[in-house]
């Protein structure tokens, strides 16, 4: 009889409908609403908003230089001239620069990109519901995979069972209504679903776009929570909305020289593999991986300025979109993100 292929694809299609249910709800809670804050938001919480990690990682290095207790050469040499943090990240970027005191800027920005002090920003920021967690987004994606892969079973559940009507019809041993119409509204109804239950595609969530778009409208922003010229405030302000294109040409310089050497060799001890947010930023499509490389890194990691463009990777840009999916550890499309 076909009631028993039916019943095996029935509940095929309900235990993963429900695991997808459950995981996309996981996705969407949001522990601690608070509302968005206007213009007020944090600096490393708006530079992590709106580029991801590295992008914090960079905000921090700049506005230790723009203080003098950084000396970042053009050769892309930091020198940690002021050895007492003012806050996690700036005890995590002088951590990184060693006993010595010193380390290319690239190296830098790849450990503090994964140090827990960055991390916990994203989940702050995922907590007031401004962003989403990729760890749960990759649930979803598993769990909406799991039941595509539900769905193609019902469909060659349903084939058998109309091999074996027709059988019994042929030789007279069964006359009953064949099992086309069940399979066919078990099938629709689990396509509808998944319909449903597709994932929003990026990281930052409509609440975290409203946020930024609040910050970018009327002027430049300066940053509440820093004690700075008003000159260094803007460029900070900048710098964590819009990425590293708005630092003067020997800055930039200076961040990028060493980028592709010492993501080569630091690569192995760097992996993004230890960290939940590998790279995201506004409108970051989830799937962002750093491969071989790590997180910060400026050519082949995620967390950037500018958009992958594939539809399984993210980055972390403030205007730029890739799609969904997000995981560490498979390849940024196209092998690179830019630059945060």
């Amino acid at each position: 009889m076909w009631s028993t292929e039916f019943t095996v694809a029935l509940v095929l299609v309900l235990v993963t409908g429900t695991a997808v249910g459950v995981t996309r709800a996981r996705l969407r809670r949001v522990p601690h609403p608070q509302g968005l804050s206007g213009r007020g938001l944090e600096l490393m919480e708006t530079a992590f908003l709106a580029g991801g990690p590295t992008r914090v990682a960079v905000t921090a290095l700049v506005r230790m230089q723009q203080e003098g207790r950084v000396i970042v050469a053009r050769s892309g040499l930091v020198t940690v001239t002021d050895p007492a943090p003012r806050d996690a990240v700036e005890a995590a970027l002088i951590d990184a620069a060693g006993p010595g005191r010193q380390q290319d800027a690239d190296v830098l920005r790849r450990q503090v990109a994964r140090s827990a002090a960055v991390q916990e920003i994203g989940d702050r920021l995922a907590d007031r519901g401004l962003m989403r967690r990729p760890d749960r987004h990759r649930a979803v994606v598993r769990a909406r995979r799991v039941m595509g892969l539900a769905l193609l079973a019902t469909v060659v559940l349903g084939v058998f069972a109309m091999v074996d009507w027709t059988d019994r019809t042929f030789n007279g041993r069964y006359t009953g209504p064949p099992p086309v119409f069940p399979f066919a509204v078990l099938l629709v109804a689990g396509v509808v679903s998944m319909v449903a239950t597709r994932p929003d595609r990026g990281r930052v969530t409509p609440a975290g776009r409203r946020q930024l778009s609040m910050m970018k409208e009327g002027g430049a922003w300066r940053p509440y929570d820093v004690v700075a010229p008003v000159a260094a405030l803007t460029v900070l302000g900048a710098l964590a909305l819009e990425g590293t294109d708005e630092l003067d040409e020997e800055m930039r310089a200076a961040l990028t020289a060493r980028q592709l050497a010492s993501s080569s060799s630091a690569s192995s001890s760097s992996s993004c593999s230890t960290a939940t947010w590998c790279g995201s930023g506004s409108d970051s499509g989830s799937s962002s991986s750093c491969g071989s490389s790590s997180c910060g890194s400026s050519s082949s990691s995620c967390g950037s300025s500018s958009g992958c463009g594939s539809s399984g990777s993210s980055c972390g840009s403030s205007g730029s979109s890739c799609s969904s999916g997000s995981s560490c550890g498979s390849s940024c499309g196209g092998g690179g993100c830019g630059s945060s």
